[in-house]
């Protein structure tokens, strides 16, 4: 097989010599230089498959030659093998296929967190705290068990079957489920909900290709639209133009430019509001943050640049350029960057980088917090060429490294304790609260109905705090008093909204957690001066 595999790849390469060799005369300067470098390529290969003293794997020295080679263009062009192409698109596909649960891995055991809404886990009657011991027969529970190895087990094309073995609390004997595996979607939007009367708050985490639809169903089922939106775009890294697009349109009006990009093998191209946007009279607040990137930076460029909105939080990661897709014959895929793309001021919003530098590309971006840009305005260094200035009121904005707010928000971290840092770190406290659950789940259910009762009726001395500390010890992390003062209330709050995630989804949390945020309440303090 192997070798089969070898002599194909022989055969593809002497067809791609050749296939450029024989290409029309009008190119053939810079053609005949890529004649060259693509016959040397292929001779060096053909000549140690044949010749060399040991076997080679041609086809993983081909992957780490095309690795090497895009590792001396821009930070943002990448390489993707094919075994990682499917999980590296699913997110921004808006689905990817399986049987839809939410999981948990708890005591070596995979544990329903809970089953997706309409997925075929819910259809055929799996529920919250099931354990899945095992699949097609085959006993799944060890200390080997990992996320990954459950992704491999559950996931699979749409249309075949996987049988489940479950353990049911109250049942005597385990449960059969033979589940056919559909497509299962993957929600661009965290939260929205009424933050204040006539304020809507929506958190995206990305932009996928359901974003849009998502987005207008968030809206649907008002009985009116807000007088005033808060859209947030913390830790948003981009995703989608198009779904960048749409948004942005929501709050421009007709002909307003929304971006537009140019590259060296790119004419200029512009992007332009329809006018159909449901919000172009609306007061708008948008919080980024460090980790805000690309497609989050477009949407806030465009409504800063207008002055549609107010920009709240800090400077914005500064990613702005646009990569395009292009497939390779073995699934592979080459994401390499074709332009660079400008607000509606001018701006270029790409943080200044060197060819081949990656490292020191991403170490610059570190340099900013270790400066002191995330808690003071004054720290942050942009030079006043960069300046420019916005399209309605003349304000002064700047390009050449990110979005910069026109309300700064310094982190917080007054809460910050050794104790809370190595908690989060290892992720202590999300594991209790799944082992928490593990026996708790059903008593809370009939506790709180709705998420209503649930954060009238929980209150902070309700959480399992001094079970999370027992815990913590028994994970060799033991603090001290002056620690559980300095971090006590984040974290009980903290407890508290990852309990509203479990029983009424993400919503929840940001619903429990927002409102001790800064950067929300800000936001809020912002959009009371609008209205």
């Amino acid at each position: 097989m192997k070798k089969t595999v070898q002599r194909s790849l022989i055969c593809v390469i002497l067809l791609l010599l050749s296939s450029i060799t024989f290409q029309p005369m009008r190119a053939q300067g810079s053609l005949n230089g890529l004649n060259d470098q693509v016959n040397k390529l292929g001779q060096t290969l053909f000549f140690i498959r044949q010749y060399y003293i040991d076997s080679v794997d041609t086809v993983s020295s081909v992957d780490k030659m095309i690795e090497a080679l895009v590792g001396e263009l821009d930070p943002h062009s990448t390489y993707i093998p094919a075994e990682d192409v499917r999980s590296m698109n699913e997110p921004l596909e808006g689905n990817f296929e399986g049987i839809g649960i939410e999981f948990a891995i708890i005591r070596d055991t995979l544990v329903v967190v809970t089953p997706i809404a309409g997925a075929p886990s819910e259809r055929v009657g799996i529920r919250a705290d099931d354990r899945i011991v095992a699949v097609d027969g085959e006993e799944i529970s060890s200390p080997a068990l990992t996320n990954q190895k459950v992704f491999s087990l559950l996931r699979g094309p749409k249309g075949t079957r996987v049988s489940l073995t479950v353990v049911r609390r109250g049942e005597r004997d385990p449960l059969y489920f033979e589940v056919v595996r559909d497509k299962i979607p993957i929600q661009s939007i965290d939260a929205a909900y009424m933050a204040a009367p006539g304020v809507m708050y929506v958190r995206l985490n990305k932009f996928a290709l359901t974003t849009q639809d998502e987005f207008i169903e968030t809206f649907r089922n008002l009985k009116g639209m807000p007088a005033g939106l808060i859209l947030d775009l913390q830790g948003n890294g981009g995703g989608y133009l198009g779904a960048a697009l749409f948004l942005a349109e929501q709050f421009l009006s007709k002909d307003e430019l929304i971006l537009f990009t140019e590259g060296g093998k790119m004419k200029r191209g512009e992007v332009t509001a329809s006018g159909m946007g449901f919000f172009q009279n609306t007061p708008v607040v948008v919080i980024i943050d460090e980790r805000s990137a690309s497609a989050s930076e477009i949407v806030a460029g465009a409504i800063q640049d207008w002055d549609r909105g107010v920009i709240v939080g800090r400077r914005s990661f500064g990613k702005g350029l646009v990569q395009q897709s292009f497939p390779l014959n073995d699934g592979s895929e080459l994401r390499l960057t074709v332009a660079r793309y400008h607000t509606p001021s001018g701006r270029l919003i790409q943080s200044p980088y060197e060819m081949g530098e990656k490292e020191s590309y991403y170490r610059k971006i570190l340099e900013r917090y270790e400066r002191g840009e995330s808690f003071s305005r004054d720290s942050v260094r942009i030079p006043d060429s960069l300046a420019y200035r916005t399209l309605r009121q003349n304000r002064l904005v700047y390009g050449g490294g990110g979005i910069m707010p026109d309300v700064f928000v310094p982190a917080d971290t007054t809460y910050y304790s050794d104790f809370y840092i190595q908690l989060s770190r290892r992720g202590i406290i999300s594991a209790f609260i799944n082992r928490y659950l593990d026996t708790e789940r059903e008593r809370l259910a009939g506790l709180y109905r709705d998420f209503e009762s649930f954060e009238k009726g929980m209150g902070p001395e309700d959480v399992p705090f001094r079970e999370l500390i027992d815990y913590a010890v028994t994970m060799g992390i033991v603090p001290q008093e002056e620690e559980l003062e300095i971090s006590g209330k984040h974290i009980r709050l903290q407890l508290k909204a990852l309990i509203a995630a479990r029983l009424f989804g993400t919503g929840g949390f940001y619903r429990v957690i927002n409102p001790i945020l800064p950067e929300y309440r800000k936001a809020l303090e912002v959009m009371n001066g609008l209205l």
